[in-house]
């Protein structure tokens, strides 16, 4: 396009753009631009991280030597700590308040030594989860790679340490008479279904601490709150055979109590099937499968929102 100045002279003004008009939307899907960090649909998410399986892996063999790399000990910690609790609650509740009730002492101490080992693989799940997305925000930011990596990460880890732990677990279970046979075989499906249980309460509460993170300063009184309604020290159906049937129901139904006895159930010669509660490995299925497929699908859905603001 011309037009003719007030001294005659011809100036040619600049074409239209052919963007001109477009909204930015309208740009983005012209030029095939993404918004950063959006978030994938959920098969290409499961295709991401299963090709970020090696970093999972990686990364939380890495976590696992450097928790203790500045105590002398060393790795022996990842022991020691649940055998000093067990010893602190073996004190308190088997000699102080008899919660050894029903149970031999050649039963109870290996009892009370799975449940603790057990039970702290969930606890350390949840806690490292609430912090897996606010205590790495550094590596967020930094890469892209898909977030649910990070609790992953940290769930095995935990189940690493715990398999570092079944040896003393074992040379307890055989020092006081249960020795190895075929119900030990039950030990792999149980580990398996509560690492899924854990991965998946450990994506939940990642989602949460990465939007709350005062959260991690809370979580320590619930899962002690959780640790006492489970059965730790304790044999549930027993403490409480004279309160209504339901309550001690409900709290053998909990998933840290169910994986606790499924464990103590393989491992331990005395502590039978009457001790299980009714349909025991369907909740323990059903539990695994929930919180896995739930958590994941859950912090899939925030994916865009990690490491922002």
């Amino acid at each position: 396009m011309s037009e003719t100045t007030h001294d005659g002279t011809v100036a040619v003004s600049a074409p239209a753009s052919p963007d001109e008009g477009l909204t930015a939307a309208q740009l983005a899907a012209k030029y095939g631009l993404s918004v950063s960090g959006a978030r994938p649909s959920l098969p290409e998410y499961v295709r991401q991280l299963w090709g970020r399986r090696h970093f999972i892996i990686a990364f939380s063999q890495a976590k696992l030597t450097a928790q203790y790399s500045q105590a002398k000990l060393g790795q022996l910690w990842q022991v020691v700590t649940p055998l000093l609790n067990a010893a602190v609650y073996f004190f308190i509740f088997g000699l102080i308040l008899e919660a050894d009730r029903g149970m031999s002492r050649e039963v109870y101490i290996p009892f009370l030594v799975t449940g603790v080992f057990v039970f702290t693989f969930t606890q350390s799940s949840v806690m490292a989860g609430v912090r897996a997305i606010s205590g790495n925000l550094g590596l967020v930011r930094a890469l892209h790679f898909p977030r649910a990596s990070l609790p992953i990460s940290f769930a095995l880890q935990q189940l690493q340490q715990l398999l570092f732990s079944m040896i003393v677990l074992f040379a307890v279970s055989i020092g006081f008479g249960s020795y190895p046979d075929l119900s030990w075989a039950l030990i792999v499906p149980v580990l398996v279904l509560q690492f899924l249980f854990n991965t998946g309460l450990a994506l939940i509460m990642a989602r949460a601490g990465a939007k709350t993170p005062d959260l991690a300063q809370l979580m320590p009184f619930v899962m002690r709150t959780w640790m006492y309604a489970s059965g730790v020290m304790f044999s549930i159906p027993i403490m409480l055979q004279d309160k209504p049937a339901w309550i001690a129901t409900v709290l053998q139904w909990n998933p840290a109590a169910i994986y606790m006895d499924l464990m103590r159930f393989a491992l331990i010669d005395g502590y039978g099937s009457q001790n299980l509660p009714d349909h025991v490995w369907a909740v323990a299925l059903g539990w695994a499968v929930l919180l896995a497929a739930g958590g994941f699908v859950y912090f899939w859905k925030a994916e865009e929102r990690y490491g922002r603001g």
